[in-house]
């Protein structure tokens, strides 16, 4: 599919600083004055050693994250929607609609069963529960999640399988926006090539994708461009 070079995501003169307040309100920077863009089509990989701001970047662009200044804009239904000062009723349909996020860390609620997990994206968008869970029927087979899983909630799944079930759920709606959390840290060396696709087959489609992968031959696998987040800490003064 081809896609025209249109910007997605961007950034302009980012910062953020964290306030400890339990420590007399001591700052503590993180990184300063990002502008990046980030078109249909690529992805993006941040860069930098652990602690360089790399997720906390993540964390501002999904508006999980008030920057201390600057913008976070997203091109959301045919306009620019800024995720520093949007409402949250505006935030909450950017993530529905626009946006997917695989995090590291998978959030469930009790007792709900892993196929409606999966679903529920879908779900908030309109489709019917038995469309729904088609799809996330079909994920979950394409992610090697056995079918007796499925129906169970995936509070005691190992790790890798908890995180193929995290991956079907921010993917399935095949957001205009990605965002990927280190996607296949913890998986084996097959379902790491399934999620390698799916990632090729996001971008075809047009997603505009911004990544962390530590493993340097997922990083060179998926990623168009790198961006080095370690360029733009700030030092820590005490």
């Amino acid at each position: 599919m081809t896609t025209t070079m249109t910007t997605a995501v961007e950034t302009i003169a980012l910062s953020k600083t964290f306030t400890l307040h339990a420590r007399a309100g001591l700052q503590l920077p993180v990184f300063a004055n990002i502008d990046l863009q980030v078109h249909s089509g690529e992805c993006l990989a941040l860069t930098g050693h652990s602690g360089s701001g790399k997720s906390s970047l993540l964390r501002c662009l999904y508006g999980n994250y008030a920057p201390t200044s600057g913008d976070v804009r997203i091109r959301h239904q045919g306009g620019w929607v800024s995720m520093a000062s949007a409402q949250p009723r505006e935030v909450f349909d950017v993530r529905r609609r626009t946006m997917g996020y695989v995090s590291q860390f998978l959030r469930t609620i009790p007792r709900v069963s892993t196929l409606d997990i999966v679903a529920d994206p879908l779900r908030r968008l309109g489709h019917s529960a038995a469309q729904a869970r088609e799809q996330a029927a079909q994920w979950l087979q394409r992610l090697n999640l056995h079918e007796h899983l499925w129906h169970l909630p995936p509070a005691t799944f190992s790790g890798g399988e908890q995180q193929r079930v995290n991956i079907a759920h921010g993917m399935i709606t095949q957001a205009p926006v990605l965002l990927l959390d280190e996607p296949t840290a913890s998986l084996d060396a097959d379902n790491r090539r399934v999620v390698l696709e799916l990632i090729h087959e996001a971008r075809a489609n047009g997603s505009a994708i911004v990544g962390i992968f530590h493993d340097d031959e997922v990083r060179q696998a998926v990623a168009s461009r790198c961006f080095d987040v370690e360029q733009h800490r700030t030092p820590i003064s005490f």
